[in-house]
């Protein structure tokens, strides 16, 4: 982690006054708004709290489906722990399930349902699963590997309406199924960051210190774009070790320091005895390099752009995905 030496830091006050503060945390309230100009935030319940720096870390809301019969309790979405409690029981009485989206949830939730013993139908507008993320070789592995334990995909289509045993599809289709799951994306939780008048683009902007437009606040985490020092963009990772180290980086900067977030992203998804495990950060690339087997699982894959190296992802190469990353964070636009 870059960032200033101890000896550099210049506290927002000084540190006995730190020594001397109590954490105050408050339960069961929701900000309404940001009063920038005062430095306060305002709970919904009329209640004020002043602050010398703040951070944004609302995170993102799942993508609601907008169409006949898309709400619980028949339709569930995965973002929090009661949302997990919920299909687990549901899980346990029924028989077929249909999981809209084959992004890296709905896959990991179609291969969770499959070793409880249920049915699983897939139901994607896209052609092959996690192209857009790794590829079409991939793709095309992670297909084979879901068809393989039985789950039944329907490509290129999407449900037009939901019914408490039914989900009809676009391509005139229908499936029947007791509970149906939805993993269609997120969207950052943008509501107080325009409302306080941040500076918003998919996201909130924040620069290489996670700090705002606005001076003294601070976002990470699901809503946060920042700037690749690789790719040389703006970009949003929504992973949970990038909000857990941009946490990180984010409070030490509101205590002064000047640390820069400029660590490697990575993570890893799961389907059935198979892990994929992915290093760097490609929202798109002109040549893709496979060194090894993916049809084997003994393979790592480059994605390129000009020549550049911007992530790499690999199976059973833990060795070579920790070379992958020490490479890429020594690579700077």
């Amino acid at each position: 982690m870059a960032g200033t030496a101890p000896e550099e830091w210049i506290p927002l006050r000084p540190p006995e006054f730190y020594a001397t503060q109590q954490i105050e945390l408050v339960l069961g309230a929701r900000v309404a708004r940001i009063d920038v100009a005062a430095k306060r935030v305002v709970t919904e319940d009329g209640k004020s709290y002043e602050y010398d720096a703040l951070l944004l870390a609302t995170g993102a809301d799942p993508v609601r489906l907008e169409l006949p019969g898309a709400e619980p309790p028949h339709v569930h979405y995965l973002r929090t722990l009661d949302d997990s409690r919920a299909i687990i029981a549901a899980a346990g009485t029924a028989k077929r399930a249909v999981v809209i989206g084959s992004g890296f949830i709905g896959l990991e939730a179609a291969a969770s349902l499959r070793k409880r013993g249920l049915e699983v139908h897939v139901v994607s507008p896209d052609a092959r699963p996690l192209e857009k993320v790794l590829g079409p070789e991939l793709g095309d592995l992670v297909r084979a590997l879901h068809e393989r334990h039985g789950v039944v995909f329907h490509w290129q289509t999407r449900p037009t309406a939901i019914t408490a045993s039914q989900v009809t599809l676009s391509d005139g289709s229908s499936i029947t199924a007791e509970l149906v799951i939805a993993g269609i994306g997120v969207r950052p939780a943008l509501a107080l960051a325009e409302t306080a008048g941040l500076k918003v683009d998919r996201g909130v902007v924040v620069g290489r210190h996670l700090e705002t437009n606005v001076p003294g606040i601070y976002a990470a985490g699901d809503l946060a774009r920042f700037p690749d020092p690789r790719g040389g963009e703006q970009i949003g990772v929504e992973h949970w070790v990038v909000a857990q180290r941009q946490g990180q980086i984010a409070a030490r900067n509101m205590l002064g320091h000047r640390d820069v977030c400029d660590f490697v992203p990575f993570f890893w998804s799961a389907h059935y005895d198979v892990t994929i495990s992915y290093i760097g950060h490609a929202s798109s690339w002109d040549s893709i390099e496979v060194d090894g087997s993916i049809e084997k699982l003994d393979c790592k894959v480059s994605y390129k752009r000009a020549g550049k190296t911007l992530a790499v992802a690999t199976i059973n190469r833990d060795l070579e995905g920790l070379k992958a990353e020490l490479e890429l964070s020594r690579a700077t636009t």
